[in-house]
């Protein structure tokens, strides 16, 4: 809270002219006080403020100048001043108020003003004074008025008046009373308000006139209703039936917004008693109104809204009494469970949850792990309610009920056994009629009873009949499913006795099929042993037995199933995984959660019981990892992935020494097979199996992060020897993978730290034999190893700069990104070790004398920028790009010397020819623009602009479009009259035209804005939101151009799939939309924008009676032949081309000098493409054309074309021409059953023929 002296200094110092009288106020009330010598303290300003008061209400009559400042400044000293003085001034101040606080047409903020005043006067009374009745000048009588204003139809009046008394009765005076001495005047004056209101909107209703009026009035008084009930800590008890009554009629009403603000009450009442131990001596009286006021069974209004009130009432009951709360419970879910035969949906639902809501929360916890004699008849009296449930008479709510038992089921957890057996059975048994239309909710409901009960319990009264059918009894396959997704925490030993013979018997009958043709019968029992092992997983979640049932007999089992049946291996794997893992959550669990004895968060396994699973599990390990290595070198690698994670989870609990052993073993056959390697190969275009030397590595490097310190040493070996073997890139790629591995377990980073001078000499002697596809695995590797690195090897940093950087330049999108990510760390890594030294003598390729340097960032930049003197574009191009990065990243903590050289010797770099360094630089620039400060560019904007615009006339690459977005986000930055100056004189309409798109761009969002373009706008916002990173957005943002973003992808290494976002488009049929489902649909998705094509006109082409074709004639009836499709148009294509170019807008038109202009006119929206044509040339066309395209002097006819000066040279039509029209309709050649024709062929194509020079 600010102090008074603050609040003062902020009136001294007024911001809005309103505020000016009360500043001149509190001048003269400082300048008096100090012409008396009087201090400047709280009880001074408030003896000063008070005479003022006192002056300006003298008539009686409020000063509208000076009595609101006065009010003010009083409210703002009141809090400070001591609380004798307040009470003792109290009569005095309440009596200048009061005529204020009466007044209608009093202004709100003096009505504010005055209401704060009140608070702190009511604050500082004492208990004596609170006794003084209403009619009298009291505090009780001041909240009357505060009462008055807390519904006043001015929000800021009615919330300052709301405050105050949530203030006032949430402090009360010292007093043995649980509530305040006002809190029953404001719980009647809020109650008559109330009551007023209600019943006048319900006669307005009974009248039928439009009740809005009585609408705010209402939710005015209901928020006084809540503002008591929140500040009494409840409602006052004498109170509380009446209140009740009251809100549930206004529920009953059916306008939503009173019931929600209804329910908003009971709400509060019910937190503040859950939070105040005093006040929830109330609830169980309250709870006994709520039951005493039930509605009739028929009541579709009020019933839903008073059950919710119930069943919130009771949460709340249960968090105060659980023990009371839960033995009432019976009685509770009698009461309510008879509405479920209610013939209203609404009733039905409402009786459902509150159901499912006392299940929830009404049984404690310590009921579920250790009940008494008497809870257990508590909970069979639940379970007799629940199946009674199910009798006919409540079949209409039957979907209901089966969401009441399934919360059941959750609730008694184990402990439904075997009082809830009848419900499964009843369950069960309308589950397997045919008629029964409830099939998933029933499943639904067996599902949780499995879950809580265990299978063994549901299927002792709902058996499977799959074996030895008994007659009478149904088969239940379809249980199968139910106990696959819900099985978990039960005995593993019925498994045995139970699924395993159902498996034998169905496969023995699959295999008596031998090898006859698989029938519907044969391929059901393979479907039953598939379903049957796919519950294994379920039973080997935290089983309960694991150490009786998972004996020898079984571990051989499930690894004779892993060799022979494929099919089950994904199984078997999940279910030996789901062993180690869900005992290994237990221990997790008990050290994380505060209550390690609540047993119902982990399924009555204790921690000690855990431990002891993981240790007998620990037996099987080694056996079961022989098994498993030998399934995964047989098995194809896109199925590889359980196979391993099973490993991994058993390495986890293998005893050290058996470890050891293992890796041993696995070690010795994997230099074996590299010494066979070459063989290996030969083999490898046979089978489609990874070679033996990789699946080796895979274990190798799935067992490294559980080895013991003694066997690291062996493990670096395997990587030194595989590393610098480049002739077999995959096995390089694991051994590179072994580094971050080892980083994620804490023996391995010690691993680490203790050989990092031995790994980085590795590292560095193999960076020349590394093989393409490994280079993404050994940046991961140096980037796993870089946080290692003691700041005595910093020359390992600039040892492996050239190759990251180099790296920024890759094919591969990941191994980009990485090298991006490894730059940026190398560089915080040196940041982190300023001053300390670099041995350059030990960087390769160094001279041996070579001084050391301090480790700095601008260090780190210098040892970049060596790259801009590389020998070959690409190197070059690579630093600039690596350049580009870390200057983003580090702009802020580099010296801006530093900087303004780099950006000084980019701008040389723009005037280079090497398209390839230039497209490195334009990235550099953007980053420049966008994010170095406004003092460092300006500067080199003389220079740095004329540059760019070399570039702006260049098209290949983009760079046109790449200068164009540079110099938007320029004048975006720094103006256009700055951009403009600096712009060479030639160029500057590029400029101009950025300047006018961006003003029409701003007229557009000004529209949207109105609501006339409201598409742009979201097209905007879409863009705007589409970046992860700062970064991202810095290159890859635009305003109005994205020319830019395709090259710039290559800075960051970031996938174009994320930059295309919204720059795919769908090609329609107007007739048709495009359906997505058809498999020719993706040839209807374009990545460019589809322009507007010309329709293919319907054209017939006339002959006269000898044969010959008719041109430019009007259609006079006569026979017709169709050449082209069948369309809208008139002769637009086909033979009369010739004609339409003629008659269309294409034709040739008058331009200056007599020259003809042939247009290209494609839309009102495209540019118009014209050219000039002599006349000298237009009479060549009509030559040729009726030469019917026969070449000139020397030349055959066009293959299709035409042959002019300048006209185009393709294939078959050019100066050359080609064999004119061979076997076209218009070469001359006749058809089937025409007469011999003559006359002038056409030139071999049905078209329109080209202009010269056009394409």
């Amino acid at each position: 809270m600010a102090t008074l002296e603050e609040k003062l200094d902020k009136i001294r110092s007024p911001n809005l002219q309103s505020q000016t009288q009360t500043k001149v106020i509190l001048n003269a009330v400082e300048e008096t006080l100090k012409e008396q010598n009087a201090q400047s303290t709280p009880t001074g300003y408030f003896a000063a403020l008070l005479a003022l008061l006192n002056q300006s209400l003298g008539s009686g009559q409020a000063n509208n100048e000076l009595t609101p400042s006065i009010v003010y400044l009083l409210d703002v000293v009141t809090p400070y001043a001591p609380q004798p003085l307040l009470r003792s001034k109290f009569t005095q101040v309440f009596t200048l108020l009061a005529p204020v606080l009466l007044l209608e047409d009093a202004e709100a903020p003096l009505l504010r003003s005055s209401i704060g005043c009140l608070e702190s006067l009511l604050l500082a009374q004492d208990s004596g004074a609170w006794k003084l009745p209403t009619n009298e000048i009291s505090p009780r009588r001041a909240v009357a008025g505060l009462l008055n204003l807390a519904v006043d139809h001015r929000p800021k009046v009615r919330k300052r008046g709301q405050d105050a008394l949530r203030k006032v009765l949430k402090n009360p005076p010292p007093s043995p009373s649980l509530d305040h001495p006002a809190a029953d005047l404001c719980a009647e004056t809020a109650m008559r308000s109330l009551t007023n209101v209600a019943n006048e909107a319900a006669l307005s209703k009974k009248q039928k006139k439009s009740s809005t009026e009585h609408d705010p009035a209402l939710i005015h008084s209901l928020q006084l209703v809540k503002t008591v009930t929140v500040a009494s800590s409840g409602w006052p008890s004498k109170n509380i039936e009446a209140l009740c009554e009251l809100l549930l009629s206004i529920a009953k009403s059916g306008n939503g917004h009173m019931t929600m603000a209804v329910f908003d009450i009971f709400e509060m009442i019910f937190e503040s008693m859950a939070a105040d131990e005093v006040a929830s001596a109330k609830l169980p009286r309250l709870l006994e109104i709520i039951s005493e006021m039930r509605p009739s069974a028929n009541d579709t209004q009020l019933l839903p809204p008073w059950i919710a009130i119930l069943s919130r009432g009771y949460d709340v009951s249960a968090q105060v009494e659980p023990e009371d709360t839960f033995q009432k419970l019976p009685d509770l879910f009698t009461m309510v469970s008879e509405f479920m035969e209610s013939s209203s949906h609404n009733i039905r639902i409402s009786a459902s949850e509150c159901l499912i809501s006392f299940m929830a929360n009404c049984i404690p916890d310590q009921v579920i792990i250790e009940p008494s004699i008497y809870d257990e008849k508590t909970l069979e009296k639940i379970a007799k309610s629940a199946e009674n449930l199910l009798s006919v008479k409540y079949q209409a709510a039957w979907m209901e009920t089966f969401s009441v038992l399934g919360a059941i089921f959750d609730a008694l957890r184990w402990r439904a056994d075997p009082m809830m057996l009848n419900v499964a059975r009843t369950v069960g048994e309308l589950r397997g009629s045919d008629s029964f239309t409830g099939k998933k909710e029933a499943d639904e409901v067996l599902g949780k009873a499995v879950q809580a009960m265990g299978p063994e319990s549901v299927l002792s009264v709902l058996p499977l009949n799959l074996v030895k059918p008994v007659k009478d009894q149904p088969g239940r396959a379809w249980m199968l499913p139910i106990l696959r997704d819900h099985t978990t925490s039960t005995n593993l030993q019925h498994f045995k006795t139970e699924f395993i013979p159902l498996s034998e018997a169905m496969f023995q009958r699959v295999l008596d099929n031998g090898e006859a043709a698989k029938t519907m019968e044969i391929k059901i029992y393979e479907t039953l042993v598939r379903q049957t092992w796919s519950i294994l997983p379920g039973y080997c979640d935290l089983p309960l037995d694991l150490t009786v049932a998972f004996d020898q007999t079984f571990a051989e089992m499930l690894a004779n199933l892993l060799y022979t049946q494929v099919d089950l291996r994904l199984d078997v794997c999940r279910a030996l995984k789901a062993l180690v893992e869900s005992n290994k959550d237990i221990i997790t669990m008990a050290t994380a959660i505060d209550t390690a004895d609540n047993l119902i968060l982990r399924g009555r396994v204790s921690e000690e019981d855990a431990q002891k699973n993981l240790t007998y599990l620990g037996n099987f390990a080694g056996n079961l990892l022989a098994v498993l290595f030998n399934v995964y070198s047989q098995t194809l690698p896109q199925t590889r992935g359980p196979i391993l994670q099973t490993i991994n989870a058993y390495l986890s609990i293998t005893p050290e020494k058996e470890l050891v052993e293992t890796f041993d073993r696995v070690s010795a056959m994997l230099a074996s097979s590299l010494n066979e390697g070459s063989k290996e190969k030969g083999q490898k275009a046979k089978e489609q199996m990874p070679s033996t030397s990789q699946t080796l590595m895979d274990l190798v490097i799935t067992m490294s992060i559980y080895l013991p310190r003694q066997s690291f040493g062996p493990l670096f070996n395997i990587a030194a020897l595989i590393i610098v073997r480049n002739e077999d890139p995959q096995l390089q790629k694991k051994a590179y993978k072994l580094i971050p591995r080892l980083a994620e377990s804490e023996l391995g980073v010690v691993a680490l730290r203790e050989r990092i001078t031995e790994i980085q000499d590795l590292l560095l002697s193999s960076a020349e034999k590394v093989s393409v596809p490994a280079r993404r695995e050994r940046l991961a590797a140096i980037t796993a190893l870089v946080p290692f690195i003691p700041d005595s090897s910093l020359h390992f940093v600039p040892s492996v700069l050239s190759e990251v950087v180099i790296c920024c330049k890759e094919n591969n999108e990941r191994a980009r990104t990485l090298a991006f990510e490894l730059l940026v760390l190398m560089g915080k890594k040196l940041a982190e070790a300023k001053g300390k030294p670099i041995d350059n003598s030990k960087v390769p390729n160094m001279p041996k004398d070579a001084p050391p340097v301090s480790a700095s960032i601008e260090e780190y930049f210098t040892m970049v920028s060596a790259g801009l003197a590389g020998s070959t574009p690409h190197m070059i191009s690579a630093s600039i790009t690596a350049l580009t990065r870390i200057l983003y990243e580090f702009r802020d903590t580099v010296s801006k010397d530093m900087l303004s050289d780099i950006v000084q010797t980019m701008d040389l770099f723009l005037t280079s020819n090497n398209r390839e360094i230039v497209k490195s630089v334009l990235g550099f620039v953007k980053v420049c623009v966008i994010s170095l400060p406004m003092e460092m560019m300006l500067p080199r904007l003389p220079t740095m602009i004329p540059n760019l615009m070399v570039w702006a006339h260049e098209h290949k690459g983009h760079f046109r479009g790449k200068v164009k977005h540079i110099l938007e986000r320029m004048v975006r930055r720094f103006g256009f009259d700055v951009v403009n100056r600096n712009c060479p004189e030639a160029d500057r309409k590029v400029i101009t035209n950025i300047r006018k798109t961006k003003e029409r761009s701003k007229r557009r969002k000004e529209a949207a804005k109105e609501g006339d373009e409201e598409d742009d706008d979201q097209q905007n916002g879409k863009r705007r939101a589409r970046f992860e990173s700062e970064y991202d957005e810095a290159l890859y943002s635009s305003g109005e151009s994205d020319a830019s973003d395709d090259s710039d992808v290559e800075i960051l290494g970031k996938s174009r799939k994320a930059q295309k976002g919204g720059s795919t488009y769908i090609i329609e049929d107007e007739d048709e939309p495009l359906d997505l489902l058809d498999r020719k649909a993706l040839a209807s998705i374009s990545s460019t924008k589809p322009g507007k094509l010309r329709k293919a006109g319907r054209t017939k082409a006339k002959t006269d009676l000898d044969g010959k074709l008719i041109l430019g004639e009007d259609d006079d009836g006569d026979d017709a032949m169709v050449i082209d499709t069948p369309g809208q148009g008139g002769e637009e294509g086909g033979v009369g081309a010739y004609v339409a170019a003629l008659k269309s807008k294409d034709v040739g038109r008058r331009g200056r000098g007599g020259r003809l202009k042939f247009s290209n006119k494609r839309g009102k929206d495209d540019d118009d493409e014209e050219m000039d044509v002599d006349e000298k040339e237009v009479s060549i066309i009509k030559t040729q054309v009726n030469r019917g395209g026969r070449g000139g002097r020397g030349g055959r006819g066009d293959r299709g074309g035409f042959s002019s000066r300048g006209g185009p040279r393709t294939r078959g039509g050019g100066m050359r021409g080609g064999r004119s029209g061979r076997g076209g309709i218009a070469s001359g050649r006749r058809g089937l059953g025409q007469e011999k024709r003559h006359g002038p062929a056409f030139a071999g194509k049905v078209g329109k023929p080209k202009s010269p020079g056009r394409r």
